[in-house]
């Protein structure tokens, strides 16, 4: 038997798996895009499912779609949303600007689906895409998998993340620290004061993605092919993301301007512009742990990261801090994303868009790599992180900066000799002071108290 079949389209004929669920214009993608091997991410096949199910749902209510054909067509699309028949959707990610390829992949597949299903014959363009074009769809399907994917999976990982950090706060947050500018010993901190301000990072971060969202969740279905919403019934976008939402269970609304949505990505934009500013909070969160926990005899030994696996293939016993590490390249990622969806989104030539598949390929990485970090950073390092009290009390103990307190009583002049000469004897600042003031050792160990230094005021 033959493993090819023979599919035609508008162009003429093409041989096809025999084992595919896709047809003509998939097969043609495939053969013009052997580029990456990546094929577009699954968040966004799914999304393309929903919008196909909440279409004939809406264009079934509608009176243009007949309800055989609408139940067919929504159960082959909920059985993709369930995770089945992706390896039906090979189009590389670099494609038509448009996506129409991936468009009329996830028409052709739930075609097939839906005609075994149903009694009826299912047509991929006139029942399937009925009222949509590629151009209303794939931008509908960004901004549906973005919201899906920020909602159910990023955010919740903020929120653990963030949990993680007021634990620790309670657990070790009363400690005093010395601070640090420009990597120099500066002023005591306490663990509460280090983690909140990581906290704060994380909330603010969050809340910018909330906030982005709201533009992302208005929708361009319903405009098809340029905006004008040629071929759609008039009520179909009211209709559509009413289901939509139901389906989901995020709220959406059709775009107030259904040109803004399509020929430009300016909503995924900010919302790349958030993420990035998620992947600079975590980097520093990040980096900071690495240097808390260097040595541990001839670094900072501040704090202990839980020891997950070997760190050297020949110094026994080394352990690495391996999660902020691969945090902080999932940083760099994100970030290096951000770049390329602006470039993209700058590709938004009069009514169109047309570099749409490598923004989704890129936003939806950017989301999925920072929810699944944040999730690693809150479980396997801030929870479960140590404190090492002896190495962080020798250090405070001799450390210049706290004569810092003294200014006001002594002068600048004055403090400034007395830390130079407490550094290059290497003897602690209270001792030093003692030696070369008038003050009491009783008054200079209430002015030196470094748990009072980390609360300001004179």
């Amino acid at each position: 038997m033959s493993n090819f079949r023979t599919e035609s389209d508008s162009m003429g004929e093409l041989k096809v798996p025999t084992d595919a669920l896709y047809q003509a214009q998939t097969q043609r993608a495939v053969n013009n895009f052997a580029i990456s091997g990546l094929p577009m991410p699954k968040q966004f096949i799914t999304a393309l499912a929903y919008i196909k199910q909440a279409a004939a749902q809406s264009n079934c209510k509608l009176g243009h779609l007949s309800k055989a054909k609408a139940n067919a067509i929504e159960q082959a699309c909920q059985s993709i949303i369930d995770g089945e028949h992706i390896e039906h959707f090979p189009v590389d990610i670099f494609q038509t600007g448009s996506g129409t390829s991936s468009n009329m992949n996830a028409n052709e597949v739930i075609a097939t689906l839906a005609s075994r299903i149903g009694s009826e014959s299912i047509h991929p363009n006139d029942d399937v895409n009925m009222g949509q074009s590629s151009n209303d769809v794939v931008p509908t399907a960004i901004a549906l998998s973005s919201a899906i994917n920020v909602v159910y999976e990023l955010l919740p990982s903020l929120e653990n993340l963030s949990q993680s950090l007021e634990k620790k706060k309670a657990e070790v947050g009363h400690i005093v620290k010395t601070g640090r500018t420009h990597l120099m010993d500066a002023m005591p901190v306490t663990f509460d004061q280090t983690l909140s301000a990581w906290q704060s990072q994380v909330n603010h971060a969050a809340a910018g993605i909330r906030h982005s969202l709201e533009r992302v969740c208005e929708l361009a279905q319903g405009g098809t092919a340029v905006g004008t919403g040629i071929n759609a019934d008039p009520k179909f976008a009211a209709k559509f993301t009413e289901n939509l939402s139901a389906n989901v269970g995020i709220r959406f609304t059709p775009s107030s301007n259904f040109f803004y949505n399509i020929g430009s990505q300016d909503a995924i934009v900010a919302l790349s512009g958030q993420l990035k500013v998620l992947a600079v909070a975590q980097m520093k969160i990040a980096n900071d742990l690495r240097w808390m926990n260097s040595g541990p005899l001839a670094g900072l030994g501040e704090i202990e990261l839980e020891a997950l696996q070997p760190g050297s293939s020949i110094m026994p016993g080394k352990v690495n801090p391996v999660i902020p590490e691969a945090a902080a390249m999932v940083s760099a990622q994100v970030i290096g994303n951000d770049a390329t969806i602006t470039v993209a989104g700058q590709a938004g030539n009069f009514e169109l868009n047309v570099m749409l598949p490598v923004i989704a390929y890129n936003i939806l990485q950017s989301i999925e790599l920072l929810a699944n970090s944040a999730q690693a950073l809150g479980d396997k390092a801030i929870a479960s992180f140590k404190v090492n009290q002896p190495n962080i009390d020798k250090a405070l103990a001799k450390n210049p900066i706290l004569v810092t307190a003294l200014n006001p009583v002594i002068g600048y002049e004055k403090a400034a000799k007395i830390a130079k000469q407490a550094y290059k004897e290497a003897r602690p600042i209270i001792d030093v002071a003692e030696q070369e003031t008038d003050l009491p050792r009783e008054e200079l160990e209430k002015l030196l108290n470094p748990t009072k230094l980390t609360q300001g005021g004179l």
